[in-house]
């Protein structure tokens, strides 16, 4: 299966999931029930794709790979990366409102959880970074 990103052809390993059309693509995470937004743009400005193809999140010192599956409700998703350095997963769901915006709920396995809200965005100029290594923490100095 062929990813078409900036228009950059890459070859993704797996099969795109197919979400469907109402969720998917780019949407701006604009607050959290939980964790303090004023620094929510952090790393850059908070994002989650849902285009079935290479996903990300990208929100507060977060940044993750994504796997969403649609659901009888929404969309759900599983998500691997880094919180600064350090290691971390969870899972994810997402509805939509009748406003247009995403409802959603992110959780840390064995950790925080928060609700959120996201709106329709259009894809970064820059892609979102990979999460960095444990090992990258120790490379800084």
């Amino acid at each position: 299966m062929v990813c078409d990103h900036h228009a950059i052809r890459t070859t993704v390993p797996k099969a795109m999931t197919t979400i469907p059309s109402e969720y998917r693509g780019w949407w701006r995470i604009v607050n959290t029930g939980t964790w303090v937004n004023d620094h929510l743009d952090i790393l850059g400005p908070a994002l989650l794709s849902l285009t079935g193809c290479d996903d990300r999140i990208r929100m507060h010192c977060l940044l993750a790979h994504v796997t969403a599956n649609p659901t009888k409700t929404g969309v759900s998703f599983s998500w691997e990366g880094a919180w600064e350095y350090d290691p971390v997963s969870g899972t994810g769901s997402v509805k939509l409102g009748k406003d247009g915006r995403l409802r959603g709920k992110i959780q840390i396995k064995n950790g925080d959880d928060s609700t959120f809200t996201a709106e329709r965005a259009e894809e970064p100029d820059e892609p979102i970074s990979d999460p960095p290594s444990y090992r990258d923490k120790w490379r800084r100095w």
